[in-house]
């Protein structure tokens, strides 16, 4: 198998979370130096006037990021009347990130039951929701939270303003109560 290809696969795959070199020596089950060389190979790929995208190194990980110089065309992409509604599921994740924010994309995808990292990706680039530091958990992967542009697409003035989250655990002894009955059988 080709390691180069496998390498380029693994980083769209943690899409923003990144990669740092020891996590690819040990995925891969490969050396320091052997992963450098991989990672400088698919660097030249990339630097390729005919690509569109690159690996940055950012923070201590390594990214695919798109180019600098297609920046008027990702603007352009994110003001096209249809790519400004939200789905159902940019509804749910934004949901979820405005009532447990600060929140990582872990958390996001446990509470969803399903990845998050594209639709996380885009909430991002509509500036909806943004980085808010770093967790303290391994990895420190990114915390997420709302932004004023949330709030102003949904009529809010503070976050405070969010309806109310209703508890499940009054509906469970509804639920409890259908199920059971005074009836015995015999």
């Amino acid at each position: 198998m080709d390691k180069c290809a496998i390498l380029e696969g693994l980083l769209f795959v943690v899409g923003d979370e990144g990669l740092t070199l020891k996590d690819i020596c040990n995925i891969l089950e490969i050396e320091k130096e052997e992963a450098k060389k991989l990672l400088m190979e698919l660097k030249k790929d990339y630097d390729n006037e005919k690509r569109g995208i690159r690996i940055s190194f950012l923070g201590d990980s390594f990214k695919l990021t798109t180019k600098k110089e297609h920046k008027n065309y990702y603007q352009k992409l994110l003001s096209v009347p249809r790519t400004n509604t939200l789905s159902i599921p940019a509804l749910e994740t934004l949901a979820i990130i405005a009532y447990n924010q600060p929140i990582t994309r872990v958390e996001i995808d446990d509470l969803r039951g399903v990845a998050s990292a594209n639709i996380v990706r885009k909430l991002v680039a509509k500036g909806l929701i943004k980085e808010a530091g770093k967790s303290n958990m391994p990895g420190r992967p990114n915390l997420y939270k709302t932004t004023h542009d949330f709030l102003d697409y949904f009529g809010l003035s503070t976050i405070d303003d969010l309806p109310e989250f209703l508890n499940n655990d009054e509906s469970t002894e509804n639920e409890k109560e259908l199920f059971t009955s005074i009836y015995k059988e015999e």
